[in-house]
């Protein structure tokens, strides 16, 4: 498709959570699968935004005519959530990590910002709007070789989300609303549905540098665009990046199709499907449904705070994948940032430079273990704490145990032996190794390297190094 002749114009909307407390109170953002002991019902109804006029698209969500049910744990979610009492001060760290991404975007933050209601009555958000604050503006990112404008860069407030629907009835969990959210809207400068991908991707990575939340359901895009003659159309909730493409395209042939109708098109609402269709669901929303928060003061950016979180800047992920590449196998520093193990990692390197073995404690072997126990990765972490590992690393450092010994170290700790426990390996003798090897070649000679390794480490039953036994046999064959 002749993306130019189309006229495509698209940009990129981010959500992403970030792993702090909650936006405006001190609840914790937790997700839970227990039963809430909380239960309300509410109806809601679209309000007049700033320039006094109801927004289309609340209007449109207020027609439907359903109610709502809130469940809530009071334990951990408090009157905040439910509407019941104002919002308290605005997070300072989820302030600050929002800050931290603005200037890896490298766009400029806004001197004093004021938090906005947007009306949402869609059941998101028991008090029908959403709070927002623009943070800062006029950012860029550089995908191959291109720049792609950031207009907007906002930190809100996550909504409730839906456990069960019918027609008239919508049942929501309060445990997921008010978590921060960042939103990064970049401009319409994607012009092929591939660039669109690439884009999402550039920005996940450096989301990804900072402290925000990991996981299914944690980050989502949405993907605006036109094309010659065709009013905007927004596709929420493209959950996979590797989506984006073919949910454009797919778009792309359903408005040409309806041009060929003659079908008009109006600006709206879609959702995103699994296998990279759209559905509608509502009108565009315009600048109606914005009014100011009137329960928080305005929120200032000081020249001290941007020089502080200027200092502590993370480093892009391409350039320290980069950097690990060079002492380690690729598919390990990929594994290792994969899982979020740098930090572990730089405390551990420094007892034992060994990049590869590390790596592999880190980020490869207690998955592999997890599988094979059939454990939750939950389980499995909690009992390899950092403490565990630093034991067990200074253990190696001081030769108390081996290399080939970890593995089984982290075995018998998962399985709930303590780390005194594991880390008291039989040492065996390799002068008394290699007699043997000598007796078993004299014995049965003629064989295979692999034919004399299997019958030693059999024996053995990995309590000694393979790549030893097969220099010791290479020795007298």
């Amino acid at each position: 498709m002749d993306y130019e002749k189309i006229g495509l114009k698209s940009g990129i909307e981010i959500h992403q959570q970030l792993d702090t407390h909650k936006l405006f109170c001190e609840c914790p953002s937790l997700l839970r699968k227990d039963d809430p002991d909380i239960i309300i019902k509410r109806r809601l109804y679209a309000a007049a935004g700033e320039t006094g006029k109801v927004d289309v698209a609340a209007f449109y969500e207020q027609s439907k005519q359903k109610e709502f049910v809130y469940e809530a744990y009071s334990n951990s979610t408090c009157l905040v959530e439910l509407d019941e009492e104002p919002p308290h001060q605005i997070n300072e760290e989820a302030l600050r990590i929002a800050l931290q991404i603005s200037l890896l975007l490298n766009a400029k933050p806004l001197n004093v910002t004021q938090v906005m209601r947007k009306t949402v009555v869609d059941g998101s958000n028991t008090s029908g709007f959403q709070r927002t604050l623009l943070i800062a503006r006029n950012g860029f990112i550089d995908v191959k070789g291109k720049r792609i404008g950031i207009q907007n860069i906002c930190l809100e407030e996550d909504s409730a989300r839906i456990i069960k629907k019918t027609d008239k009835e919508v049942t929501f969990r309060l445990d997921r609303l008010g978590i921060p959210l960042v939103e990064i809207a970049t401009s319409p400068d994607i012009k092929n549905p591939e660039e669109a991908k690439l884009v999402a991707l550039k920005i996940g990575e450096i989301l990804r540098s900072c402290k925000v939340k990991r996981g299914i359901g944690t980050i989502r895009q949405d993907v605006n665009m036109s094309i010659t003659n065709r009013p905007r159309i927004e596709i929420k909730g493209v959950q996979d990046p590797r989506l984006i493409d073919k949910t454009i395209e797919t778009e792309i042939e359903r408005q040409l199709k309806l041009k060929k109708q003659k079908k008009k098109l109006e600006q709206e609402v879609r959702k995103a499907n699994l296998d990279g269709t759209t559905s509608f669901l509502r009108p565009l929303p315009g600048a109606a449904r914005m009014y100011p928060e009137t329960d928080i003061p305005l929120v200032k950016i000081t020249w001290k705070m941007l020089q502080d979180i200027k200092k502590s800047l993370p480093r892009p992920k391409h350039e320290i994948r980069q950097e690990l590449e060079e002492k380690m196998h690729s598919e390990l520093a990929k594994a290792l940032l994969k899982e979020g193990k740098l930090e572990d990692y730089k405390v551990l390197i420094k007892i034992y430079n060994k990049p590869g073995l590390i790596t592999k404690m880190l980020a490869i072997w207690p998955k592999e273990i997890a599988s094979h126990e059939k454990l939750s990765m939950e389980k499995v972490n909690s009992r390899l704490s950092m403490d565990v590992l630093e034991t067990i690393t200074e253990n190696l450092a001081s030769g108390k145990i081996d290399q080939i010994d970890v593995k089984k170290i982290l075995v018998d700790i998962i399985k709930g032996r303590s780390v005194t426990e594991a880390i008291k390996i039989e040492k065996v003798d390799m002068k008394k190794i290699e007699n043997e090897i000598k007796k078993f070649i004299k014995k049965k000679p003629g064989l295979r390297i692999n034919a004399y390794m299997g019958l030693i480490m059999k024996k053995y039953k990995g309590k000694i190094n393979a790549a030893q036994v097969v220099e010791i046999i290479k020795k007298y064959i």
